[in-house]
């Protein structure tokens, strides 16, 4: 392991990480911190009440099982990334459990803000929200952070798991239900504007494999365009639409389609949703 790598983990949880929720993200936040170096496959420890869903990590040498309790006890840092609606209960269970003097808690839970986390975790414990993506699996998601003054040691430690599959940003909490829309729920719109192009590609020649090729390789170089140096999206297309040319073409139809409208209505209504799946009764 390099310095650099020895650093980060050593940033990391000394004692391990305890994710609760081994659903999609929770898996795909254990592959990418081991894919990262950030921790070693035994260092996570992974729970859900469905057990066969996590037989793959157990393959890969990550301790599972549905005992949250015993999770929390091996680690220092303890993850919940169960449903909204699981929320409530799964803290009800492990809260005497939680050792202000060596535990801190990262929530992923979508709606939950860190104000209520706060009502169910009550100080001195220090509580951090993140919100990442399943890009975690292959080191590119995008994680927004938030934590209340009290919690400052928690975010960084955040902060210092996420850097390493991805980048971060941190942000007030009251953005957290934007963030959840953008770059959660955004995964899945960018994915289907890739297997939209990938479509067009068919429809205009290309073999299947082909299209959805050409058609994700290019999203990758538009995205990387759009996040180097002067890489406003307008003035990259600028660089490629040409007077009558094709492309302009394209883009008008697309436009006169809806297409940069129905994008921004699919955010504005996912952030709606968000922000109505936890509801406020279930903390009390």
């Amino acid at each position: 392991m390099s310095a650099k790598k020895e650093s980060e983990s050593s940033a990391s949880s000394s004692r391990g990480l305890a994710i609760l929720g081994g659903g999609n993200l929770g898996q795909a936040l254990a592959r990418g911190l081991v894919r990262s170096s950030i921790l070693r496959p035994d260092q996570i420890h992974v729970t859900s009440l469905h057990l066969p869903g996590l037989v793959g990590l157990a393959e890969d040498g990550h301790p599972t099982g549905s005992d949250n309790l015993a999770a929390i006890e091996a680690c220092d840092t303890v993850l919940i990334a169960v449903q909204p609606q699981q929320i409530v209960d799964l803290i009800d269970e492990i809260r005497d459990a939680l050792d202000p003097a060596r535990h801190k808690v990262i929530s992923v839970v979508t709606g939950v803000t860190v104000a209520q986390l706060r009502e169910m975790i009550p100080a001195p414990t220090q509580v951090a929200r993140a919100m990442p993506n399943t890009a975690v699996s292959i080191g590119e998601s995008m994680t927004c952070l938030s934590a209340d003054a009290d919690s400052i040691d928690a975010l960084e430690e955040a902060e210092a798991l996420f850097k390493g599959v991805g980048l971060t940003i941190r942000l007030e909490d009251d953005m957290m239900v934007g963030a959840t829309a953008l770059c959660a729920c955004g995964v899945a719109f960018f994915l289907r504007s890739v297997r939209a192009a990938s479509q067009g590609g068919i429809e205009i020649g290309f073999h299947p494999e082909d299209a959805l090729l050409l058609a994700a390789q290019t999203a990758r170089g538009a995205a990387s365009l759009a996040l180097g140096e002067n890489g406003h999206p307008e003035s990259e297309i600028d660089r490629v639409t040409t007077p009558r040319g094709c492309t302009i073409a394209g883009l008008n139809e697309m436009e006169h389609q809806g297409f940069s409208s129905a994008m921004i209505k699919g955010f504005v209504l996912s952030a709606q949703k968000a922000a109505e799946l936890f509801d406020e009764g279930d903390a009390a």
